[in-house]
């Protein structure tokens, strides 16, 4: 079902970008814009890793340094049916993790000190496999492909603006139909970016709809990761991470605080229905530990 939905969602996507090129530039606009954000997000694809891992702190750490994570991340990897990624360790006391890398044979996973003090073994465990869940579905470059989307469409509703300011549109002899036309261009040049955003979120939240799950089945203990994400949902409310808003999809829980306004734009889903979800899954497995 999260797969049938991301890929619903970015159907939708493509239309808008689709439609809203050919109408503001026609063909051609739209290869440019594309073409454009292709070779952006094609960087961003192949070294965001490095820069992510730069931006949160991240030091790597080696088997003799932290011999205990090692030897979890080792574990869940080897459950997942995945290569052990590198390891890295954030020095925040604020809890969370997130995971990064173009592929599986290049990926890392990295933990905050605080994680690391709050959890036990198990739903350390099971946020871990939350992580390389997210590696083994691919998520990072569903997410390439999707910002190479939205990124064209927010370049051609930028372009439009700027020939709407100029005067490129309105070549009608009837003003009062300029003027309706003029009036729908800027509608529409305005609230396609947005509905770029709200759309590139809403696939950001079944990605991590999509990673409770398999982080679920790959420690087999979907219960130890709704009690992780309880414990660190309840620190992000008394000690938020100070982040860029560009890497804050990326952490296990989103280290930001949100308002309702900003749920809409949020590349998380509510914590309490992800809860409620691994709760189901335990309940229907008969899982209970």
């Amino acid at each position: 079902m999260n797969q049938a939905k991301t890929v619903l969602l970015l159907g939708v996507l493509s239309a808008l970008f689709l439609g809203l090129g050919y109408l503001f530039g026609g063909v051609t606009g739209l290869i440019v814009a594309f073409g454009f954000s292709l070779l952006m997000n094609a960087w961003a694809y192949w070294f965001s890793d490095k820069l992510a891992l730069r931006m949160a702190g991240a030091h790597q750490v080696a088997p003799e340094q932290e011999p205990h994570l090692h030897r979890m991340v080792e574990e869940v990897a080897g459950m997942a049916g995945l290569p052990k990624p590198k390891v890295y360790i954030v020095q925040n006391d604020a809890p969370n993790a997130f995971a990064t890398g173009r592929n599986p044979k290049h990926s890392a996973v990295a933990v905050t000190t605080g994680i690391m003090r709050i959890l036990n073994e198990d739903e350390l465990k099971g946020v871990l496999a939350h992580e390389l869940g997210h590696i083994k579905n691919r998520d990072i470059l569903i997410s390439a492909i999707v910002a190479t989307i939205a990124s064209a469409i927010m370049f051609i509703a930028f372009m439009a603006r700027w020939s709407l300011f100029f005067g490129g549109f309105g070549r009608s002899r009837n003003q009062y139909a300029n003027m309706i036309g003029l009036a729908a261009m800027i509608a529409i040049a305005i609230l396609a970016p947005i509905g770029a955003m709200v759309i590139r979120a809403a696939i950001s939240r079944q990605r991590e709809y999509g990673a409770d799950e398999a982080g679920a089945r790959i420690s087999g203990r979907p219960l130890a990761l709704a009690s992780a994400l309880r414990k660190l949902q309840m620190s992000v409310q008394t000690r938020p991470m100070r982040v860029s808003e560009s890497t804050a999809h990326m952490y296990t829980v989103s280290p930001l605080r949100s308002d309702f306004m900003g749920s809409l734009f949020s590349t998380h889903p509510p914590t309490d229905e992800r809860i409620a979800r691994l709760e189901r899954m335990a309940e229907r497995a008969g899982v209970w530990g």
